[in-house]
């Protein structure tokens, strides 16, 4: 399976490593990655103590145990491991994009 393969300015071959998951076990909620990632991939939402998603105009906090990364754009992803780098976590999965 071929994979997509670009060169940077400089000639040198680069292979662009999309996101795939975040584990949400390991994820703080701090909001680094979100910071760095200017494409509008990723997204923080609120869990419970199941680990079910919760909606956050709930008026019930008493619910919402913490807040984790999740990915609601992938397709906007460019694949330039921002979010993996500034994880201190590394909570991030990414793979290069078949071709």
């Amino acid at each position: 399976m071929a994979t997509l393969t670009a060169l940077t300015k400089g000639g040198t071959a680069w292979t662009p490593q999309y996101v795939e998951s975040i584990d949400m076990n390991k994820c703080l909620g701090c909001g680094r990655c979100f910071k760095v990632c200017h494409r509008n991939v990723l997204e923080l939402r609120p869990i419970n103590e199941h680990g079910e998603f919760v909606d956050d105009d709930d008026d019930d906090d008493d619910e919402v145990l913490r807040k984790v990364m999740t990915i609601t754009n992938a397709d906007d992803c460019i694949g330039c491991e921002a979010c993996a780098n500034i994880c201190g976590k590394k909570c991030f999965t990414h793979a290069p994009a078949a071709v």
